[in-house]
């Protein structure tokens, strides 16, 4: 299993939407990239996102990307929906350097490159969010979510 960290804007749609998809296995709702190795009651510069682990003979970093795609406004800045601000910024961050160069040349195919305001980073650092954020859709489906219902479904495993 291979780990990557996807950014989307609120973090309980995309941990919904992400673990419905072929060769995922593993999510967890988290905080990656800030500023410090804590949220003492502040998001520090995190970006909200979901440790996705994933079976690249299944999936690969090219089709993650894809499937962002389905659920982002991909040029919007720090917004997703009505989430405002820094933490609902979007993107890919990881560990391995090859996730990231597949993930870059998936953005640098598209004719609106120059548009999109998606991430590529690597991962600097990351913070497993507390419970109440793990599985949040699943165990309140009537929570707000930025992602139309019928893309939460689309994948359903």
């Amino acid at each position: 299993m291979e780990f990557v960290y996807i950014a989307g804007g609120c973090l309980w749609g995309v941990e919904a939407f992400v673990k419905t998809l072929p060769g995922v296995q593993f999510t967890e709702a988290g905080r990656a990239n800030g500023a410090s190795m804590t949220l003492e009651g502040t998001y520090d510069g995190y970006a909200e996102c979901v440790k996705t682990g994933f079976d690249p003979a299944i999936v690969s970093v090219t089709d993650l990307m894809g499937y962002l795609f389905e659920i982002i406004d991909p040029y919007s800045v720090n917004q997703q929906g009505e989430d405002i601000g820094e933490k609902y910024r979007t993107g890919l961050y990881s560990e391995v350097p090859a996730h990231l160069q597949e993930a870059k040349a998936f953005l640098t195919e598209r004719e609106d490159y120059d548009r999109i305001a998606v991430e590529v980073l690597p991962l600097t650092n990351y913070i497993r969010s507390a419970e109440e954020h793990q599985d949040r859709l699943t165990r309140y489906p009537n929570d707000y979510c930025h992602i139309p219902k019928p893309l939460l479904h689309k994948y359903t495993k």
